[in-house]
């Protein structure tokens, strides 16, 4: 009872703002997600032939099961819209100066990525499928083991019912791993505390965080389901592929294959090396690289640096955050010229900006 009471009136810095709401938002997206996808699994047709067809009874005949789906499948962009700012915000505050806290936030990043590729797969679609079998393609790279591993990973020697089985059980039990994750997550802050806006936990001046940054949660949880549920409730359809909506056929190969938009510029950069074993490697290095902030000795270096230098290293910075969302644009273009060349640049200058201000 003491241990809950501490925490609630935990010493938060006075300093923070509504850029720190953004953690619990992304745990009210994991909630929202656990729940509608636990109800939605309870109809879900575990079946080529009606993957697609049951998400269609499920939207049209099943009681609310239009706005199930639409939560669900619309909260997923939600919850990538939140982590990306989140993670964006810890990037520009040094919050890799926390270890412990980043490093379970960059294990989460990871199962989240999981989680909504093969929860993507599930309605089995024309976008569905091809892009399943891309990426999972993407295997096949890996020296020796890369065609076994792939063969095993569909269950057969191509993408069918045992791939589409396996994706099922793995989306369903990834979000509680995911859930412990968090858990973690939340332990290592409590115990290091919460990081500010000075970039540090040096701050003196502290205030409850009941009352105070109870009701600014719940104030930018207000704003975020206005804005949530507008799409929801008007554009359902608005995030999504129309070729989704066609049943998958391993005969017909789509023009132009893509995944959801929160994995274009992950999809981007791996676009731009022409060899399959370094375009993944540069896909994991474009992601990974995140979990070794923490390890480079010159980070308190550079954030001494970065006082005297604090509007160049913002611009930079912003800079670096409108060459991420061109990165996610480009990801939707066709490979051919110019988009190419304008890729393979804005590839360079995402490695860059880490090389540069954290090596």
């Amino acid at each position: 009872m003491k241990m809950v009471m501490k925490n609630y009136f935990m010493p938060m810095p006075s300093n923070l703002y509504y850029w720190w709401n953004f953690g619990s938002l992304l745990g009210f997206c994991l909630v929202l997600q656990l729940s509608t996808g636990l109800f939605l699994s309870m109809f879900y047709e575990n079946s080529m032939k009606q993957a697609l067809a049951g998400i269609s009874q499920i939207e049209r005949n099943i009681n609310m099961g239009w706005l199930l789906r639409s939560l669900h499948a619309n909260g997923a962009s939600l919850f990538f819209v939140l982590i990306y700012l989140h993670v964006g915000r810890g990037l520009y505050f040094k919050s890799y100066l926390l270890p412990k806290i980043w490093l379970t936030g960059v294990v989460m990043l990871l199962l989240s990525f999981m989680i909504a590729f093969i929860g993507y797969v599930l309605p089995w679609g024309q976008m569905s499928f091809w892009g399943a079998t891309v990426i999972t393609n993407l295997l096949t790279s890996i020296p020796y083991v890369g065609n076994m591993m792939t063969i095993w990973l569909w269950g057969g020697f191509s993408i069918e019912k045992a791939t589409l089985m396996r994706f099922f059980s793995l989306h369903f039990i990834f979000p509680f791993i995911l859930t412990a994750m968090v858990i973690l997550h939340i332990i290592f802050l409590h115990q290091s505390g919460s990081s500010n806006p000075l970039g540090h936990n040096l701050i003196i001046d502290k205030i409850p965080f009941q009352p105070f940054f109870v009701w600014k949660d719940i104030m930018g949880l207000m704003v975020v389901l206005v804005m949530f549920l507008t799409i929801v409730l008007i554009f359902p359809y608005m995030l999504m592929d129309p070729d989704n909506f066609t049943p998958a056929n391993p005969l017909v190969t789509p023009p132009h294959i893509q995944p959801e938009w929160y994995f274009l510029f992950a999809y981007a950069i791996l676009r731009t090396i022409p060899n399959k074993l370094g375009g993944v490697v540069a896909l994991l290095s474009a992601i990974l690289i995140l979990a070794f902030l923490p390890m480079f000795t010159q980070n308190h270096k550079f954030m001494k640096h970065n006082l005297k230098n604090k509007i160049i290293n913002k611009m930079f910075f912003f800079i670096w955050m409108n060459n991420f969302m061109y990165l996610t644009l480009m990801g939707a273009m066709p490979i051919e010229f110019p988009y190419e060349i304008i890729t393979q640049i804005s590839s360079m200058m995402y490695f860059i900006f880490y090389i540069i201000f954290y090596i």
